[in-house]
């Protein structure tokens, strides 16, 4: 990668959605990007923000193991990554009993594992300069269990909460910890978790740029999160109040397959 003055940013779960909205406010600031995603789509991604007048490296490789992540921290080489972007993740619909048990180790595997992994290794050096900014992508699912999403919804659970810790642990830092926490988005999530016949998947969805664009300016501000939507700030709030059992069967009413009108 050419060495430059310019700021370097990395990107997981880049090839579309939040992640590549991400990588695109990264590039309209003028950052260096190393973007990543399991998908081959990762290099169209590549090639669009190049357009923009920045150096742009895609690497296509699976952050649900600790190989994949080692291969993204080396494909950084040596030059320091200012800002953090670990938005990459999966969902899974379906009861839980009846999920295929490779698949849901492959969500808790690239929400949680390889998701702190990446933290760790890059937010050490972060730590070494004393100089960074993280953002991870958590979800307002964090807040309610997830009748028909039960995995997901916990994986995300645990994000968000390792988001404040981790903020806490670096507070006496000039490193920075985000939690971007949007609702459901117009992403192709839903269609990879086989969830396009539930009400969520059908309904109406947020926009991923504004998303990313309400993430971007949080982590660039340092503040320690922020839900994407006024809605999902309504439903967060309400979340906090509202007994776990309750907040179960709302959400069996979202994610049942076949619960879309």
């Amino acid at each position: 990668m050419t060495t430059t003055t310019r700021p370097f940013a990395v990107v997981t779960g880049a090839s579309s959605g939040i992640g590549y909205e991400l990588a695109k406010c990264c590039a309209q600031e003028g950052f260096d990007l190393l973007i990543a995603a399991d998908l081959p789509e990762i290099e169209d991604a590549a090639h669009t923000l190049r357009g923009m007048g920045v150096d742009v490296q895609a690497l296509k490789v699976d952050l649900a193991s600790t190989e994949g992540v080692d291969r993204l921290v080396s494909a950084a080489g040596e030059r320091p990554v200012d800002y953090l972007l670990a938005n990459a993740g999966h969902g899974l619909g379906d009861a839980f009993l009846d999920q295929d048990f490779d698949a849901v180790r492959h969500v808790v595997d690239t929400n949680i594992t390889g998701t702190i992994y990446l933290i760790q290794k890059i937010g050490r050096d972060m730590r070494n300069r004393n100089e960074g900014r993280i953002l991870i992508t958590g979800s307002i699912a964090g807040f309610m269990p997830g009748s028909f999403q039960a995995v997901y919804n916990g994986t995300k659970a645990f994000i968000d909460s390792f988001s404040f810790a981790l903020r806490d642990e670096l507070k006496d830092t000039d490193i920075t910890v985000t939690c971007l926490m949007p609702g459901p988005t117009d992403t192709e999530f839903f269609e990879r978790a086989e969830m396009e016949d539930t009400s969520v998947g059908a309904g109406k969805k947020d926009d991923p740029g504004m998303v990313a664009r309400v993430g971007f300016k949080a982590m660039m501000n340092g503040d320690g999160d922020v839900v994407a939507g006024w809605k999902n700030k309504i439903q967060t709030t309400l979340a906090n109040i509202t007994p776990s059992s309750i907040l179960a069967a709302q959400h069996r009413k979202m994610a049942e397959p076949g619960s879309a009108e």
